[in-house]
């Protein structure tokens, strides 16, 4: 998907409930580029897109970023909380710039999803995340877009999975799954730009449809 630059996005009438991106992750160089963290990785390569900067933000409890103008002007933030702790940076960041639950945009890894998909929702329960679920008790609402990017599960039955869940999340992506990571990746920064302009349902639509595959050796 090819994307405009959010500074140059024309305005429509669906635009203007996104403000805030907040991409879910654990600071420090221990986690980064893990399967956990994919929700920064996004949001640090729409920054890089927009040649935008991330600062320290010790209100937030984390590092935030602004792309955009006026009325096209979003807010990126990662907290530095760690992740469980996701939903005390996203309600400093909400009551700061007076906010609500439906102007943001939670954007963070799922297990159930393969790495390729994609799932755009505008509300719904933590489904076991960790960082979901400290936002939902933060903000009193299960009602907030969320964007789960896929990151594939670590087995298939049930108690295996459980078994290697924390070494599946916190591990890197492989050099085989990196081109396919690449495409997710610009995929998401391109539909946040879609959500921008054309609202959640519609954007939803793409991204929800969203299908990459490795390449055939």
């Amino acid at each position: 998907m090819n994307r405009p630059s959010l500074a140059g996005a024309a305005a429509s009438t669906a635009e203007a409930d996104l403000r805030l991106v907040v991409g879910l992750g654990n600071p420090g160089d221990r986690y980064r580029d893990t399967r956990h963290n994919v929700g920064f990785m996004a949001l640090e390569r729409l920054a890089c897109e927009e040649a935008a900067a991330f600062r320290q933000q010790a209100r937030f409890h984390g590092v935030l970023a602004e792309v955009g103008q006026g009325p096209q002007r979003l807010r990126l933030l990662m907290p530095h909380t760690y992740m469980n702790d996701s939903g005390r940076s996203i309600r400093a960041a909400l009551d700061w710039f007076s906010l609500r639950p439906a102007e943001l945009l939670v954007v963070v890894d799922d297990m159930d999803l393969p790495l390729g998909r994609l799932r755009l929702r505008g509300s719904g329960s933590a489904g076991g995340h960790n960082g979901l679920r400290s936002a939902i008790a933060h903000l009193g609402t299960e009602a907030f877009p969320r964007l789960r990017i896929g990151i594939g599960a670590p087995a298939d039955t049930p108690a295996e999975r459980r078994a290697r869940t924390l070494g599946h999340v916190l591990g890197r992506f492989s050099p085989q799954e990196q081109p396919l990571l690449e495409d997710v990746l610009s995929e998401v920064t391109a539909g946040i730009g879609l959500i921008q302009r054309l609202g959640l349902e519609r954007a939803g639509n793409r991204l929800n449809g969203f299908r990459a595959q490795a390449a055939s050796a």
